[in-house]
């Protein structure tokens, strides 16, 4: 599938591929996705959850298929007719079993909004977001806490994580990360590499609030706030966006800002540098991330 996604870096749009499972509208950034093709019959493995549908192997690639009708609890009618959206992310291809396709839609992400966290509610577990369109709304669903519920080698790896000198226990590092899953996780491990002075957002706008609160404080900006982590994907104002106004400004510009994300690829990681990104670091592999912070701030 061929797609257009930010033709222009940083105008805090996206595309979200619309699609059904069971009676509900679901969505996912079209940039994760490669190819939609008809459902077929999956080889099993043994001894995987119930959720995890089998592997099929179209033109030699052997993928992983996940059935969102178990995931999210949603009947399958006649699967027939179902549909499979194949995605490329945290550098894997993977499968995921749908009812069906609606389309494309160009939404702000200053419409997505975070969805309300219901005790109990498994899908708005699963939710990073909610578009509103103006006839129904959208849940934009966390399909990399999805696939590492399920496959758990597929969640972020600090193999190989330097210790931080003691100097730098201190340094104030800002995160924002949508995912509570993969926020958390960020922050343990940078705990676990020795830095202490860190403050999390789950979305880009309110990062940006934080930061540039600090533009008048006195003395260098790098005394206050060290570097910047960000997802790419984000409600309200998404990472490139963000990226673009910290390095548009005269003084929040000397602030490096990593951008740590399931969708780096060749052409998001150019997108990444019009932007101003001073390095990009693809999930899961957050050890080089957190090294390359130890020797750079």
């Amino acid at each position: 599938m061929e797609n257009n996604i930010l033709l222009e870096s940083g105008t805090n749009e996206l595309e979200v591929l619309e699609f059904m499972v069971g009676q509900q509208s679901f969505g996912i950034n079209i940039a994760k996705v490669s190819e939609i093709m008809n459902h077929q019959t999956m080889i099993p493995v043994p001894d995987s959850p119930p959720e995890f549908e089998g592997v099929f192997t179209p033109r030699d690639k052997v993928i992983s298929v996940i059935d969102l009708h178990k995931v999210l609890n949603k009947e399958s009618g006649d699967s027939s007719h179902d549909l499979l959206i194949i995605c490329n992310f945290n550098q894997m291809d993977v499968g995921f079993h749908v009812s069906s396709v609606k389309g494309i839609q160009r939404i702000s992400w200053e419409d997505i909004e975070k969805p309300p966290r219901i005790s109990g509610d498994g899908i708005h577990n699963i939710a990073t977001g909610i578009a509103k369109l103006s006839d129904r709304i959208i849940l934009i669903l966390d399909f990399e806490k999805i696939v590492s519920d399920i496959n758990h080698s597929a969640a972020l790896d600090a193999t190989g994580v330097n210790q931080a000198d003691s100097s730098k226990a201190d340094k104030h590092i800002v995160i924002a990360e949508d995912s509570p899953f993969l926020n958390t996780l960020i922050q343990n491990t940078l705990a676990d590499a020795g830095y202490r002075n860190m403050v999390s957002f789950d979305n880009g706008k309110d990062a940006w609030d934080y930061i540039s609160g600090h533009k008048s404080m006195p003395g260098n900006i790098l005394d206050h706030i060290s570097c910047l982590i960000s997802d790419i994907e984000m409600p309200q104002m998404d990472g490139h966006h963000l990226t673009k106004l910290i390095k548009d400004d005269n003084v929040l510009c000397k602030i490096p800002v990593y951008l740590f994300s399931s969708l780096i690829n060749e052409q998001m990681r150019i997108k990444g540098e019009s932007v101003g990104a001073d390095a990009q670091f693809s999930k899961p592999q957050i050890g080089l991330l957190i090294n390359h912070i130890n020797e750079n701030i």
